[in-house]
């Protein structure tokens, strides 16, 4: 069912749960910015950071009879209690890692954060906008396969699921709304169709949800709450760092994940310089999910805020993707740059644990914390390792 203005009860826990790509760095930045101004209205943000991550990655892949799990537990429990101090104020919690929940984890995440009382929202976006933007993240994270490749796993080779195989746990929608519809009730879940060519509305749709005046939800200033996708051409220059990487057995590490890609995503692309295209063919691919998923959504009794149909659009045009002719200076400089300066942060890093540990050595056993200590035993570790490796090397030659 299609609904308007819709306000949530005072005490209620209204759970964003994403998914990815949908708007949701934009929305958790701006609720987190706001944190003052939502509690003079009666509104908690859960959560410390921007967004609750870590307790949604806790509940959603806790194994409790291992110890990592039972930390996990502990992580989630915390913040299932901080969300109850709220008492009779409103809750807003968001996190896109909410959406990798299974059945059974989304029963948890409903019944830790207040049962009746959570009301769930999913953002939604056209699959043919998601599809680019997704790939360009996995190429982030390691990915080695190129977008034809990866669209051809996705959408032409069942079971679907390679190479990335959550991609349709989070985005086989239908899918998705039917777990959490059974988790919380269809009458406590919302789909907030997001349009693109709005990108406000999300922001108003929120406040009426939290009964807010308008306007308190904002963009952050600079487009710090912005997830900024990579042009065609530097996704193509950091698949191909991955694949070097792969074929030399070299880690991507701190330089690559924490230099490369945030420099690289800074940098503010000219108009003329091309995004990632979808071909044709998978186009029309996702235009059929898409289509079948709303009309399994439409089945649901969920309340819908926007049109569904927008979902089931086809991308504008039928061009072939066009050949990257090559990055920008500007582009590659920036990556470099990245590189360069996450290599000397961490190069820093290593010289004060050096310094650490050699003030460790220097003190009396009884003196040396059991951390510390451990610090020790390994940069002794390693140092036996490599003198070993360099003496069977000359063994060798």
């Amino acid at each position: 069912m299609s609904e308007g203005r819709f306000t949530v009860a005072p005490g209620t826990r209204l759970l964003h749960i994403g998914p990815h790509k949908t708007g949701t760095t934009a929305l958790q930045g701006a609720f987190h910015q706001a944190r003052e101004e939502l509690a003079r209205h009666g509104v908690v943000y859960a959560g410390k950071g921007r967004q609750a991550k870590e307790p949604a990655a806790a509940i959603t892949t806790a194994e409790p009879t291992t110890g990592a799990g039972a930390a996990k537990k502990a992580l989630w429990d915390a913040f299932c209690a901080e969300v109850a101090e709220a008492g009779d104020r409103r809750v807003a919690i968001s996190s896109e890692f909410f959406s990798q929940a299974d059945a059974d984890a989304a029963r948890a995440v409903v019944r830790g954060l207040g049962g009746t009382a959570v009301h769930v929202v999913v953002t939604l976006r056209p699959l043919h906008r998601i599809l680019p933007s997704h790939w360009q993240q996995y190429v982030k994270h390691g990915l080695c396969e190129s977008y034809e490749e990866w669209l051809d796993g996705m959408l032409r080779r069942p079971p679907y699921d390679k190479p990335t195989p959550d991609f349709w746990h989070r985005h086989r929608h239908d899918a998705l709304l039917a777990r959490w519809a059974e988790a919380a009730g269809p009458d406590n879940v919302t789909v907030v169709v997001v349009d693109d060519a709005e990108p406000q509305r999300l922001f108003r749709i929120f406040e009426d949800l939290l009964g807010l005046p308008e306007g308190i939800l904002v963009p952050e200033a600079g487009g710090a709450g912005v997830n900024r996708s990579l042009t065609h051409s530097q996704t193509e220059l950091l698949l191909g760092l991955n694949r070097r990487l792969r074929e030399l057995e070299l880690p991507r590490g701190k330089v690559v994940r924490e230099g490369v890609v945030p420099q690289m995503q800074a940098y503010q692309p000219c108009s003329g310089e091309p995004r990632i295209t979808t071909p044709a063919w998978a186009g029309a691919a996702a235009a059929e999910v898409a289509a079948e998923m709303v009309a399994n959504i439409s089945a649901l009794g969920v309340r819908v805020v926007g049109d569904l149909a927008v979902l089931t659009r086809r991308a504008d045009g039928t061009a072939e993707p066009p050949a990257p002719a090559g990055i920008p200076t500007a582009a590659a400089v920036e990556a470099v740059l990245g590189g360069i300066r996450a290599g000397s942060a961490l190069a820093s890093s290593r010289q004060a644990e050096r310094a650490r540990s050699d003030a460790v050595e220097d003190r009396p056993v009884r003196k040396v914390t059991a951390q510390d200590l451990l610090r020790v035993v390994a940069r002794r570790a390693r140092r036996r390792l490599r003198r070993r490796t360099r003496s069977a090397g000359r063994a060798g030659a």
